[in-house]
């Protein structure tokens, strides 16, 4: 696993791409286990804070007791439609293990330990779907996909 710094100095253009991608709206979506091992989507907001990404919940929300429980995550950029006949500039997602922090008040707070770090766009021509990864193991990836 990496901190988001770490992806950052690994591979800065990359994670300026998954910034932005990430913060281009407020609301996220993201996933977690419950006690059964099936999956919780609830919505979710990103923070950048130096080298950690963060996420915060409410006193005691599921999503948080699913964090404690069982760290593991994927938080899921928004998404836009292109305008006609448009670029569309993709998503992003986060996948990685949740490690809860001090917090001021009765509310959790929790940096995400990168396990893998995705972008999904179409290709110039708009016929192909690319994929381009990033993990700490294998480094940064790109695929093309018809």
């Amino acid at each position: 696993m990496a901190t988001w710094g770490e992806f950052e100095t690994a591979q800065p253009e990359f994670a300026r791409r998954v910034r932005k991608l990430m913060t281009t709206r407020k609301h996220l979506t993201m996933a977690t286990l419950r006690r059964d091992g099936s999956p919780r989507i609830s919505g979710t907001e990103v923070q950048f804070d130096g080298a950690d990404l963060r996420i915060g919940s409410m006193p005691g929300a599921r999503k948080a007791l699913d964090l404690r429980r069982d760290a593991r995550v994927a938080v899921h950029g928004p998404t836009h439609d292109p305008a006609k006949g448009a670029r569309w500039r993709g998503e992003a997602k986060i996948a990685g293990h949740a490690v809860e922090l001090p917090s001021n008040d009765e509310s959790h707070v929790f940096r995400i330990d990168i396990d893998e770090v995705v972008i999904t766009q179409l290709n110039a021509t708009r016929d192909r779907l690319v994929i381009e990864s990033w993990n700490p193991t294998r480094g940064y990836r790109k695929d093309d996909r018809a």
